[in-house]
């Protein structure tokens, strides 16, 4: 695993990558907000990486940094267009892989507000290439609590609410981590428009997506509504992909990747796109036996 930074129309963009020989497939995940590609690859923590989990499974993993965070945060300016911050993660993709293998194709994982940017890229008209897509930490409607914390956030400038949202309840994640002090970063100004227009982008995005997709529901998400209504409109959302499931993921808070289950969450996760890849290899096949 090692960190690299490659540039993209002269703007510094880093990542974590754990890159294999002949992989499987590429791995592409994407962080939420005010945090940075360590969130996948926590300090102290090797086991619950999803960088050397899939490495280890014989995946090739990219954790770039989003656009406007770590290297690329001296143009942050630059990416407030969303079509901008879609155009960078896949030139940086491109750059990190260069000539090297992507196995099977790439596969997408977004976790909270970085679900926004995977969501973006996969409605793109470059998105039909990919193998699939996986989304944490999101939703469509908003549970109580987070929307007073949020306003309470606009009104009072109280990060504090927030990051205590974020991570409860504290028993499912290690004491050291608890809060994301460790892979705490400085959001964009562009982040706060993501927050506020997500749903209503959420909805006009998902019906171009045309790749198998998975959601995830922690246990104990404490920001997106999680009950039977809740998920029927998200499936809804989706007439495009071939194929949509959901996953309930047990003992979770909304950072998935940073609790104690997070190895769990990344097997599911890597089992998911081993199955992307396994269809993506028949689909020749049948194809010419329709023909």
């Amino acid at each position: 695993m090692r960190a690299r930074t490659v540039e993209v129309d002269g703007i510094p963009m880093s990542a974590l990558c754990a890159e294999v020989d002949e992989p499987r497939a590429v791995l592409v995940a994407v962080h939420g907000g005010a945090a940075n590609a360590r969130y996948f690859d926590l300090p102290g923590h090797p086991r619950a990486s999803l960088l050397r989990t899939g490495a280890a499974l014989g995946f090739t993993v990219l954790a770039p940094d989003r656009p406007g965070y770590g290297a690329s945060a001296v143009a942050e300016a630059e990416f407030r267009p969303p079509r901008r911050r879609v155009d960078a993660m896949y030139r940086t993709v491109d750059a990190l892989l260069g000539a090297r293998s992507r196995g099977a194709g790439v596969f997408l994982v977004g976790h909270s507000a970085g679900c926004d940017l995977a969501v973006r890229m996969a409605a793109d008209e470059r998105g039909d290439a990919l193998l699939g897509l996986e989304l944490a930490g999101t939703g469509l409607v908003r549970q109580e609590r987070a929307i007073q914390r949020i306003a309470a956030l606009v009104r009072e400038q109280d990060r504090a609410g927030i990051r205590d949202l974020l991570w409860q309840p504290a028993r499912v994640y290690p004491p050291e981590l608890f809060g994301g002090r460790p892979i705490a970063d400085r959001a964009p100004g562009y982040e706060a428009d993501v927050a506020v227009d997500w749903p209503d982008d959420f909805r006009a995005l998902a019906p171009d997506i045309r790749v198998p997709v998975r959601v995830t529901c922690a246990e104990h998400e404490s920001v997106w509504r999680r009950d039977a209504a809740a998920l029927d409109e998200i499936r809804g959302i989706f007439p495009g992909a071939p194929r949509f499931e959901f996953n309930h993921q047990a003992d979770a808070g909304h950072n998935l990747s940073a609790g104690h289950g997070a190895t769990a969450y990344h097997l599911g996760v890597l089992a998911f796109a081993e199955e992307c890849a396994v269809a993506a290899a028949a689909a020749p096949d049948e194809k010419e036996r329709g023909a």
